[in-house]
């Protein structure tokens, strides 16, 4: 449990952030709300009587006195493609750990790219994609790896009941589009590739009682950075339910609403992870409620378990290389159902 420990929030007041705080505090930590927004960040506190800390990454002082005396900082403040390096430096410049949420492509790869030699020779901590997108997807399939060293290819797909975007989600989805234009991203042949083509319409067979469902294939997450990171397989491929991509893809989907005391809404997913080598396949699989409420668990156990020592290896790290993926996933209950298939 946190112990009283300061956790620094950026981006406190957004619809993941918010979850995020809350969690903190179920879990013992003292959130320090901060963000560039003075007036949500007053609001935020108002209601929580937590310290707030105006911050912008424009301006690198105040970012140094948002994180002062924290024991780490977690990263909620989208698009991340502005605030994850400024956050990242503040972070190396204080000593302290840093984790995010951040589920844009392009601020992951930059993540690992720019901040993966400093961190290690720091001996720093540096968690990107600690969330839905990014961390469970790479816990799963760090899981299904199991014993072995390499796979043939690794297949994650997402099966959502439906998918109500943030503001947050749809603002990093405008600066996703505007970095790589036309263009979509696969990782294939051990490399990343840009297309110009439509990704393909298949039917992927989740576990029932889902079943088979129409997926757009190719429909890169996060995931596709994180689990190529650390682990040996050259085709890493996630996919997505059709219902999901009309949603987000519709300028007319509402936010998500709260539909239980929790502030959870009623959406519901199951992530099916799934590992090929020669003829053999392993799977492991995560059921759940609410993709953005579920980050809360996973990036605050992760921050425990960063902050207790519980980790294998320093530096710029996805999930399954920092921390033992079983056991991580089994500390997710009653959040997350797993069922581990080989």
């Amino acid at each position: 449990m946190g112990s009283g420990q300061a956790v620094a929030v950026f981006g406190a007041y957004g619809h993941t952030g918010r979850f995020v705080v809350a969690e903190l505090v179920e879990r013992g930590f003292v959130p320090v709300l901060s963000g560039r927004d003075a007036d949500r960040l007053k609001a935020l506190a108002d209601e929580t009587g937590l310290e707030a800390r105006t911050a912008s990454v424009d301006a690198p002082d105040s970012l140094d006195r948002a994180l002062a005396g924290a024991a780490a900082v977690i990263n909620c403040a989208g698009p991340f493609a502005s605030t994850t390096a400024p956050v990242i430096e503040t972070a190396l410049r204080s000593g302290i750990p840093y984790l995010d949420v951040a589920a844009e492509l392009e601020a992951n790869i930059d993540t690992f790219a720019h901040f993966t030699d400093r961190a290690r020779e720091a001996g720093a901590v540096i968690v990107p994609a600690m969330a839905f997108f990014g961390g469970l997807g790479d816990l799963l399939t760090t899981a299904a790896m199991g014993d072995w060293t390499r796979a043939d290819e690794a297949h994650i797909a997402y099966g959502l009941s439906s998918w109500h975007p943030t503001a947050g989600t749809r603002l990093s989805g405008a600066v996703s589009r505007q970095r790589r234009g036309e263009r979509r991203m696969r990782f294939t042949n051990g490399q990343w590739e840009y297309r110009a083509d439509a990704p393909p319409a298949l039917e992927w067979r989740f576990p029932e009682p889902m079943g088979p469902r129409p997926v757009i294939g190719e429909f890169t997450m996060a995931d596709v950075v994180t689990v190529p990171s650390h682990l040996s397989i050259p085709e890493v491929t996630t996919y997505m339910t059709v219902e999901a991509v009309r949603d987000v893809a519709s300028p007319d989907t509402p936010a998500p609403a709260p539909a239980d005391a929790h502030g959870r809404s009623d959406q519901t997913f199951l992530v099916d992870a799934v590992v090929r080598s020669g003829g053999a396949e392993r799977r492991a699989v995560a059921r759940g409620q609410d993709i953005y409420a579920v980050t809360a668990p996973l990036v605050v156990e992760a921050l425990d378990r960063v902050l207790a020592g519980r980790t294998r290896t320093v530096g710029v790290a996805a999930a399954g290389a920092i921390f033992d993926a079983p056991g991580f996933l089994r500390a997710l209950s009653p959040h997350v159902t797993l069922d581990l298939l080989p």
